[in-house]
């Protein structure tokens, strides 16, 4: 058993909360209309529908899969106390969402706040006590690991910035402010996933439906039903027949469940993913992110392509001349731009055409910010499935040449990962213990994207501000591109190497600029925090 935490030491829980912030005042009604609207020779109000086309239409629209009409309606929620692992594995596994999500990267997270399952998933007092001393005990080595690391990070910042004691007040305050950033930044590895998050959250009126009905398929049944259960209620409460017309409910039975391995079938709330992780490492071959599989005709079909789009033959735009074109900034101005609007280029639609697959491995924490570019899908683990009995993690680099901080966050790790497996021991299902392991937890996946979309994921990650493991996964990824397709990769690179000698401003940071050229040498340039 591991130390207990500090007297008085305590974690703070809470129900979450669940506040409909915006909605449609009349989803079914306006879904009835909208596919009235498609038989009519004019447009329909919900105003017109009537008690019979809400029986027949509905009905007829629902259950033959035409569901894009409960799609115009959406639901703003404000979510509070829920789980980090839950907006993981649940909330964001998927693309159809808009979320705003309280950081962890800025945000200091002093007090411990976390998800607490209810009392009947324990089993008895003891396994409680594990797991709330377990959260309790990441607080303490969250909030030291944070005065651990500031003296580093302000270091090379001071260096960067080239600030010494003749520098300008302000000027060392800002360096300050940032260190503490970046002392936080890191120290958030050893946070553990049932840490409390809140966030503005979006979807259309048909998301929320599947959403309900796959409530249990994640490693967070129990939260997950909890929360999308307030959700599909609070609709109700506005508008009863957008869900009572149809009895939508949970599925009980997965198929991830019926095909666990024989170890795993043995005592389902052991998990054996050595196997796996080991075997899913030896394949990437030292990388963070490496290429398993992609287009290799990518340069001649995105040139079809391009020319099919602006009418012109091979003789008139070859196909070295149409990639240029494409991707060349100081030719294609859609490149500089900072709205993203490549899929509403006609000729940047080309790039769709080029697809590329990496086998990646990088924390839960940086995997939460990597799942957000959603045209780049990923197969990401189910942990209750995938997870090992012996500690499992990432380490930022920023602990590499600090001692004393490297034993606090090994020790973090050892701990959080002895916490899980005596709650395991003790008969609590693995979705219950999962949430005391860290952020740190390794994350393996397969991601898959069309050129179009990476290019603006690579643009983004390149940057020097971006999260350290994606900004490294990118970099393994464009340089894996430029093995195979060197005429592809030549222009790309972060928004200051897209930009420099063609416009200003070449940093499109702001005042949140790195302090380094990176443009001067991308990607030879050592990225130091």
């Amino acid at each position: 058993m591991f130390e207990n935490p500090l007297p008085g030491e305590l974690v703070e829980t809470a129900p979450p909360r669940v506040t409909l912030r915006n909605a449609w005042a009349h989803p079914f009604d306006s879904a009835m209309a909208a596919a009235r609207t498609c038989y009519a020779p004019r447009l329909i109000g919900p105003e017109e529908i009537t008690d019979k086309q809400r029986l027949n239409i509905g009905a007829a629209t629902f259950y033959s899969g035409h569901h894009t009409v409960y799609q115009h309606a959406h639901f703003e929620f404000g979510l509070e106390n829920i789980s980090r692992q839950f907006v993981w594995s649940f909330l964001h596994a998927h693309p159809f969402y808009n979320s705003e999500q309280q950081s962890q990267r800025y945000v200091r997270l002093d007090r411990a706040q976390a998800y607490i399952p209810p009392e009947s998933l324990f089993f008895d007092a003891t396994t409680r006590t594990i797991y709330e001393h377990a959260i309790a005990r990441a607080w303490q080595h969250y909030r030291e690991l944070s005065q651990l690391l500031v003296a580093d990070a302000r270091e090379i910042l001071s260096d960067i910035w080239h600030v010494g004691p003749m520098s300008h007040p302000k000027r060392v305050q800002k360096i300050e402010r940032s260190a503490e950033k970046r002392a936080i930044e890191i120290a958030r590895y050893v946070l553990p996933l049932a840490a409390f998050t809140t966030m503005v959250h979006t979807v259309s009126g048909i998301v929320l439906h599947r959403l309900w009905r796959m409530s249990a398929a994640s490693d967070t049944p129990s939260e997950a039903r909890a929360v999308i259960g307030e959700m599909v209620a609070q609709v109700r409460a506005i508008d009863p027949q957008f869900f009572d017309r149809f009895g939508t409910e949970p599925l009980e039975e997965m198929p991830e469940w019926a095909n666990r391995s024989a170890a795993q079938n043995g005592n389902a709330s052991i998990p054996a993913g050595e196997a796996f992780a080991s075997e899913f490492d030896a394949k990437l071959q030292g990388r963070t992110s490496k290429l398993v599989d992609y287009s290799p005709n990518a340069p001649r079909v995105m040139a079809e392509a391009y020319r099919a789009v602006i009418g012109q033959t091979e003789s008139q735009c070859s196909d070295a001349e149409a990639i240029d074109r494409l991707l060349n900034p100081a030719r294609n101005l859609y490149r500089l731009e900072t709205l993203n609007v490549g899929v509403h280029a006609p000729t940047m639609r080309a790039l769709q055409h080029a697809n590329y697959t990496f086998a990646k491995k990088i924390s839960h924490t940086a995997d939460s910010q990597d799942q957000r570019h959603r045209m780049v899908p990923g197969s990401r683990p189910l942990l209750t499935l995938a997870d090992t009995r012996e500690p499992d993690y990432i380490t930022p680099m920023l602990l590499e040449n600090n001692p004393r901080a490297r034993e606090l966050y090994d020790r973090a790790m050892q701990e959080a990962w002895t916490a899980k497996n005596q709650l395991l021991d003790r008969g609590v299902p693995a979705e219950i213990a999962l949430y005391v392991l860290p952020n740190a937890k390794s994350i393996r996946l397969v991601e898959s994207g069309s050129l179009l979309h990476l290019l603006h994921k690579w643009t983004m990650r390149t940057c020097f501000n971006a999260q350290e493991e994606i900004y490294r996964a990118s970099l393994d990824e464009v340089a894996q591109l430029r093995e195979v397709h060197p005429q592809l990769a030549r222009y790309i690179g972060p928004p200051c190497h897209v930009r420099a000698g063609i416009t200003t401003p070449i940093c499109t940071e702001g005042s949140h600029f790195c302090g380094v050229k990176v443009w001067l040498d991308f990607p030879n340039i050592a990225r130091r925090i």
